[in-house]
């Protein structure tokens, strides 16, 4: 009777135990939703204020899927007076492409990024698309990235219709035993959007960066300082007016944001 009882008691655990063991191999699913939200004090595109130096509120979905396919969009609102006029009060950026992390630490991500501004004024050319691709590499809490950005010529949304590219490179290390990362990036623009000089032959410009990031959860806040190497002479192309605060891109700002 005594070893009846332990072998029913073993069955009765094996029972219970087996749809606990399958819940937990059970397959990743297939499609996951990502996105956040955040507050920043001023929306830098490449080293340029898109806020005319003020805050905007930014927001993005992803869909991605289990084979490294994925689409998404990310909105922002911008100032449609002076920095970017008649493009409307946002800027929407929709994109897709495919990314893979591999088992030697290095990742890669390419696909087609499409800027539409939804609201822009009639006759103004604003939209254009970009495609882009990126190599990383991340060992314990250092990474490093580098990729390219290029806008095809032809595009009405892009100055003089020109071709863009944009080359940039960053690297970032996470402080040990705290939630804070520090990111060091250098970009550089040529063509259309690097028309940022009172000199109509100088189509060209770096920016660069150093932020430290902390985060906790689903929430993050950051700093930055931005800056550029445009000169006194520079104003902003998209911008149109001859403002420092605009061409030369040197500032600090702070953001917070939250994900799921």
């Amino acid at each position: 009777m005594r070893i009846s009882t332990i072998s029913l008691g073993a069955l009765l655990l094996a029972a219970t135990a087996a749809p606990a063991f399958a819940q937990d191999t059970a397959p990743p699913k297939p499609f996951t939703v990502t996105g956040g939200v955040t507050l920043t004090s001023d929306y830098r595109f490449r080293g340029i204020s898109q806020t005319d130096g003020d805050g905007a509120i930014q927001g993005t979905v992803n869909i991605n899927h289990s084979s490294g396919l994925y689409v998404g969009t990310w909105v922002s609102t911008i100032d449609d007076k002076v920095s970017l006029p008649g493009y409307g009060g946002a800027e929407v950026d929709l994109y897709g492409g495919y990314t893979k992390t591999l088992d030697n630490g290095f990742g890669f991500d390419m696909g087609l990024l499409y800027y539409y501004y939804p609201d822009g004024d009639k006759g103004v050319n604003t939209d254009f698309f970009e495609p882009y691709a990126s190599i990383s590499y991340g060992i314990g809490p250092v990474s490093a990235k580098v990729g390219v950005n290029y806008a095809w010529s032809g595009q009405k949304g892009l100055i003089n219709k020109d071709d863009s590219t944009y080359v940039y490179g960053q690297a970032g290390v996470g402080i040990p035993g705290t939630p804070v990362t520090v990111t060091g990036h250098v970009g550089y623009t040529a063509g259309s959007l690097g028309y940022v000089n009172l000199d109509a032959n100088d189509d060209n410009y770096l920016d660069y960066s150093l932020t430290a990031e902390a985060v906790g959860g689903p929430f993050k806040v950051g700093v930055t300082y931005m800056d550029t190497d445009i000169s006194h002479a520079k104003v902003s192309a998209l911008g149109g007016r001859f403002d420092e605060k605009l061409a030369r891109g040197s500032t600090v700002l702070a953001y917070v944001g939250v994900s799921f």
